[in-house]
């Protein structure tokens, strides 16, 4: 949620109001997609990483205004935490060798933030939830003092009307780790926890008429996405899921009483029911069963801005659809003067390395083209529920879940990518007209992930298991692992080529 906020209280007028507006924004939209031209251009793609900072003990530094003021370029905006950054990349297309490109413009951004973090005492860690993170520093006192996440806290705590809980428990399908799975549970009277989860954002541009498929097969992939991808095994000190960033975001974004929850009201981090048709469903889902959380209003009429021949910004619509935390989300917004949509996959978390972040995002958009342009589309011969089924168990157990595929059956994820996934996507990045060397270089990554079943999150596991199994306590294994994880990642070496000690 991106939108500055300048209002501190809200009536039952501006709520009233606000919904009234959401729905003109949506039937002006409705209009737009019927009538309006869209872009067309060459599909344009984006990446945003959000990153930790962390001091000369490896735990939470809150440092992140100050970094930011050093480095002093709008590539980097702050977050909820103190100890948060995020890097967004301009916008690029897929074709040639724009993406390798793109692996360096990364790597040079992280390395001026790391030279700037310095000069304050901090270090850079790029990774999906930071390993020595503890109670202790999950404090009011560390959240951004941007004026919208001072709101933010204080509108979803008034929505809750009781304290943020976490209760995840963890698990081993493998069971080949020596150290067993532990159970979290924690209060907190913020939504600081939310701060934890540091995650890779993935834009993809597309014509309206194309969204549909795309985002339904965004769904199907999500689960591959969390196995192939994990990097957050660890919270405040506890052994949890393989991707723990998962249930972290859904509790801590956890506008719900216990009573609405057992009465099945949605979550605003959320999976999502059933497939789509139009872009126009989701933002149709969003005012239908989810109130304003932010409800700050403009004195504009969108259809009058149509009719005139202006292009409307659907201000409200695009606030309320920033406070509905998808995993696959719908995104409305204008460039030169011309509207356009995209499609934002928010399922990865941040890290190990760049170069095995552009080796997911290619994974990821290669084999969105090769399932959006098959004969039968996957999602004609999957159940929503089983593919939210394969989201989940994904993030619990990372490789070791196995998960539903047609035409597979039930089918360890990395043996899935080997003999099936890792040719489409080849073949979808050949279609975007990648150029065959990033696609090799790219798709190796993934190929040797899978080969060694080495994600970030079992490297992670791996090696705090070996450093206990030596004689360090959790605390000191947590430190010890994250000061071997900070060099191989500021070395850019893909993690399945990480020793575990």
């Amino acid at each position: 949620m991106g939108q500055d906020v300048d209002r501190t209280t809200f009536s039952r007028r501006d709520r009233q109001r606000y919904r009234v507006k959401v729905q003109e924004c949506l039937d002006t939209l409705a209009v737009m997609l019927r009538d309006h031209p869209f872009a067309r251009d060459e599909p344009m793609t984006g990446i945003e990483v959000e990153l930790n900072l962390v001091d000369d003990a490896l735990v939470p530094s809150l440092t992140g205004p100050d970094v930011l003021d050093a480095i002093g370029t709008s590539e980097f905006q702050s977050e909820l935490g103190r100890w948060n950054l995020e890097l967004n990349l301009p916008p690029r297309p897929l074709p040639g060798d724009q993406w390798r490109h793109l692996e360096h413009q990364l790597l040079d951004e992280l390395a001026v933030a790391r030279a700037k973090a310095r000069d304050c005492g901090a270090q850079l860690a790029v990774i999906g939830i930071l390993p020595t993170l503890e109670r202790q520093h999950m404090h009011a006192g560390a959240i951004s003092p941007d004026e919208r996440y001072r709101m933010l806290n204080e509108q979803m705590l008034t929505a809750r009307g009781e304290p943020i809980r976490l209760d995840i428990t963890g698990d081993d399908a493998s069971g080949r780790h020596a150290v067993a799975p532990d159970h979290l549970t924690a209060a907190f009277d913020t939504i600081i926890p939310e701060a934890a989860c540091t995650s890779m954002q993935l834009h993809l541009q597309l014509h309206p008429d194309a969204f549909g498929p795309y985002w339904n097969a965004a769904q199907c992939l999500a689960g591959v996405q969390l196995a192939v991808g994990a990097n957050s095994p660890f919270l405040l000190g506890s052994r949890l899921w393989s991707e723990t960033r998962v249930p972290l975001f859904e509790q801590s974004c956890d506008v719900r009483s216990v009573e609405l929850r057992n009465q099945g009201v949605r979550p605003r981090v959320w999976f999502g029911e059933r497939w789509i048709t139009s872009i126009l469903d989701l933002f149709s889902e969003n005012g239908r069963y989810f109130p304003g959380l932010m409800p700050v209003t403009e004195d504009t009429d969108p259809m009058a801005e149509l009719e005139a021949g202006g292009v409307p910004e659907l201000t409200e619509l695009r606030l309320h659809n920033g406070t509905i935390w998808r995993w696959n989300r719908p995104v409305y917004d204008i460039a030169g003067g011309v509207p356009h949509v995209r499609l934002e996959n928010r399922v990865l978390p941040a890290g190990p390395t760049a170069v095995d972040m552009v080796a997911n995002a290619l994974f990821f958009y290669g084999l969105l083209r090769v399932l959006v342009e098959a004969d039968r589309p996957l999602w004609s011969s999957m159940s929503f529920e089983a593919v939210e089924e394969n989201f989940t168990t994904a993030a619990r157990h990372g490789m070791d879940g196995p998960l539903y595929w047609p035409g597979s059956g039930w089918i360890r994820p990395d043996e899935l990518v080997l003999r099936k996934l890792l040719p489409q996507a080849a073949e979808g990045l050949a279609r975007w007209g990648v150029a065959a060397e990033v696609t090799d270089r790219y798709l190796s990554v993934i190929e040797n992930r899978c080969v060694t079943r080495r994600t970030g999150s079992a490297w992670q596991l791996d090696t705090v298991a070996a450093l206990e199994a030596r004689g360090a306590d959790r605390t000191q294994a947590l430190h010890e692992m994250l000061e071997r994880y900070l060099e191989h990642s500021t070395a850019n070496e893909p993690v399945h080529t990480w020793q575990v000690p």
